[in-house]
């Protein structure tokens, strides 16, 4: 997977629990493993429920303020 590879594509989740989201890329059925550092903010199936499809953002992309 190139550097940049794994935000010109859209995931659909496989499964989450609190600490991490689980994706496969809709072309290239890479598995991610996305994990959660805000342990006060669990993930939930409510938010993400299996089957969904999803897009990843590159935070480098943003704007500094």
């Amino acid at each position: 997977m190139r550097d940049m590879a794994i935000f010109d594509q859209q995931y659909r989740v496989i499964a989450v629990d609190a600490q991490s989201l689980i994706l496969r890329g809709v072309v290239t059925g890479d598995v991610l493993t996305i994990r959660n550092a805000d342990g006060a903010a669990p993930l939930s199936e409510e938010d993400y429920p299996p089957g969904k499809l999803i897009a990843l953002n590159n935070p480098s992309d943003k704007d500094a303020n």
